[in-house]
């Protein structure tokens, strides 16, 4: 499995993974593509990583990872949202997006970001170190799915807020 930059030629793909992987997710407005293209759009995609998954006849992208700049109180911090996440249904449970994740953590600690946060399962981002944030504030995620992952320093505290593309309606 290489992990690598998404290229222009990969759009379209990453576009239908992050359908396919959140069609039936109990907890997706089925948003996650429009949210990477606006991202993408916006020029607010701050790393777009890609698992692909070579074969005898060629290569297949297997999933996809994306961070943006999370503002705190409305300050850039240098810390980054995770997501979205999303593998091909048929490839999930099998190591692509752990190793999507740990490459991605990977390379935001050699740009010396501050931290990481995430809205997601705590059960299974604790593998990688995140944990509940405790003094940020997410308007309209539960506390308990709000995650963060100190980098370098201590977490912040205040208001979490996010590009707008997050903010697409389905």
């Amino acid at each position: 499995m290489i992990i690598r930059p998404e290229t222009p030629a990969d759009h379209t793909v990453i576009r239908k993974i992050n359908i396919a992987a959140f069609a039936t997710h109990p907890f997706s407005r089925q948003t996650e593509h429009l949210n990477v293209d606006a991202l993408r759009e916006d020029g607010a995609l701050t790393l777009s990583l890609v698992a692909e998954e070579p074969s005898a006849t060629g290569s297949r992208v297997a999933g996809h990872i994306a961070f943006s700049e999370a503002h705190v109180e409305g300050r850039d911090l240098g810390w980054f949202l995770l997501g979205p996440v999303a593998v091909w249904p048929d490839l999930q449970r099998k190591g692509v997006g752990s190793k999507l994740v740990l490459e991605g953590l990977a390379e935001l600690r050699r740009r010396n970001a501050s931290g990481c946060v995430l809205v997601g399962d705590p059960a299974y981002y604790a593998r990688f170190g995140f944990r509940q944030a405790t003094t940020l504030i997410y308007p309209g995620v539960p506390p308990q799915y709000l995650l963060i992952l100190s980098l370098f320093g201590s977490e912040p505290s205040g208001m979490l807020s996010h590009h707008p593309a997050f903010d697409i309606e389905p």
